[in-house]
């Protein structure tokens, strides 16, 4: 068994010997992205497993071992880690959790702590923790972000988008149920083998496998009605997590909807350009304010192989850039409004009408400040700027009841209903001078118009 090393401060470190003995759990977020990006730590020589458990004893454990005025991810994530290790399945000398650590002024930035607080309470202080973070926090002997692994991360990220936004897209349609399913599930498991290869993870092969992706999805056989369509924004735990969100997507999905999630790029892209903004607004190194730029210019690249890919098959709605997004709140909240998603919250709202998607679900935890701040409290901001927004705040929390989350979903929906046009099907020849029919995105339409075109 790997000897137990602790730091000078009594942190137990994850060390080189556990990296070869040891599993590493880490919380579920998002399954098409997690999926593939737990393939990439397996690449690197790390036995990562991906936790899946989504039954009411998640928050329960977190609620015993956590706070119940912490932040709401905070006790669903820890509750998930925790209650794996007491599931039995793992030897406890043996296994390692992980956990993203942000660095900014947002509670996720203490997840970590509050997480070793629990595993203490719990009696499972013999478990390290790994915080995985570019901010040079914590570090541990035995694990470390290195370029291949980041070059792998982002296109994870980027192949993770591609498919949740063309299964959201041809799901609401396809002719044959499951049809859209099975391509994500074919894909996954190429991208997993292709990356643990060394393969496809480069622009030129992002490139191609992006066209290749796009014209896969848009074989599917659909019959293209008229749906309500909803675009999901929020904290970003709660905003892509079933397990946080009380199966929103499904939800939804059963309301006859097409959902429309942002991707995880334009996070990343955000949380990156936060740096730049830093040194522009309160000074900094210049060498520093050079590398972080080398990594953005290569997100922005990966971001634009995405949006021309998609925009390749007029059926699809691509993604707007990052710096079409960041334009969309210049003189409505300022660039230095960081904290958790900050004003890409905002941004992201302004997008999704702007494209077609203004009913909007905003999904808060309970007293996240932020997210009341850049969410519920730019509705009213929102709305002059676009009229054609239709906004619900939900907030999600251990005691919030699902039944009034839906109530207050069916409420925005039954008003978005109002503006749908008759029912028709044009699949096979979409009507004249539609969108579609000219070859081009739908972009661009109202969103009456592009509900029906």
């Amino acid at each position: 068994m790997a000897e137990r090393i602790y730091d000078k401060t009594g942190r137990l470190l994850f060390t080189r010997e556990m990296k070869r003995e040891y599993t590493i759990l880490f919380p579920m977020m998002a399954p098409i992205h997690f999926n593939i990006l737990g393939s990439v730590l397996n690449h690197f020589g790390y036995h990562a497993e991906l936790l899946t458990g989504t039954g009411p004893e998640i928050a329960q454990t977190g609620l015993k071992y956590v706070h119940n005025d912490t932040c709401y991810p905070a006790i669903l994530t820890i509750g998930q880690m925790v209650n794996a290790l007491q599931s039995g399945r793992y030897d406890l000398n043996r296994v390692a959790l992980m956990i993203t650590q942000t660095g900014g002024g947002c509670r996720a930035s203490n997840y970590i702590f509050l997480l070793r607080k629990a595993l203490k309470k719990a009696g499972l202080e013999q478990v390290p923790v790994i915080s995985l973070n570019l901010s040079g926090m914590e570090k541990n002997p035995g694990f470390r972000v290195t370029i291949p692994m980041i070059i792998r991360f982002a296109a994870a990220l980027v192949y993770g988008d591609a498919l949740m936004l063309l299964h959201n897209q041809t799901k609401p349609y396809e002719a044959v149920p499951g049809s859209s399913q099975a391509l994500v599930d074919r894909w996954s498991e190429r991208l997993i083998n292709r990356l643990n290869q060394g393969k496809d993870c480069f622009l030129k092969d992002i490139q191609q496998v992006l066209s290749e992706m796009v014209a896969d999805f848009d074989q599917v056989e659909v019959h293209m009605v008229p749906k309500v369509k909803v675009g999901i924004v929020g904290e970003i735990y709660v905003k892509y997590a079933a397990l946080g969100n009380n199966n929103l997507e499904a939800f939804l999905e059963s309301q006859d909807c097409e959902v429309n999630v942002p991707g995880m790029l334009a996070f990343i892209l955000f949380k990156v350009d936060n740096r730049l903004e830093d040194i522009k607004l309160y000074g900094g190194s210049g060498v520093k304010y050079g590398i972080i730029s080398l990594l953005m210019n290569y997100l922005v690249k990966v971001e634009g192989t995405l949006i021309d890919a998609v925009k390749k098959a007029p059926r699809f709605v691509p993604p707007s850039s990052y710096a079409h997004i960041k334009s969309l709140v210049k003189g409505v909240i300022g660039y230095g409004d960081k904290m958790g998603e900050g004003w890409l919250l905002t941004a992201e709202m302004l997008e999704l009408t702007e494209s077609g998607y203004g009913n909007i679900v905003c999904t808060q935890p309970f007293g996240c400040l932020p997210n009341h701040i850049c969410g519920k409290g730019m509705i009213r901001r929102i709305k002059e700027i676009d009229d054609r927004a239709n906004i619900v705040a939900i907030d999600y929390d251990a005691g919030a009841t699902r039944v009034n989350q839906e109530n207050r979903i069916k409420l925005m929906l039954s008003i978005a209903r109002e503006s749908l046009p008759p029912q028709l099907d044009w699949t096979e020849q979409p009507p004249e001078g539609s969108a579609r029919a000219k070859g081009k995105t739908s972009r661009a339409l109202p969103s009456s118009s592009r509900q029906g075109d």
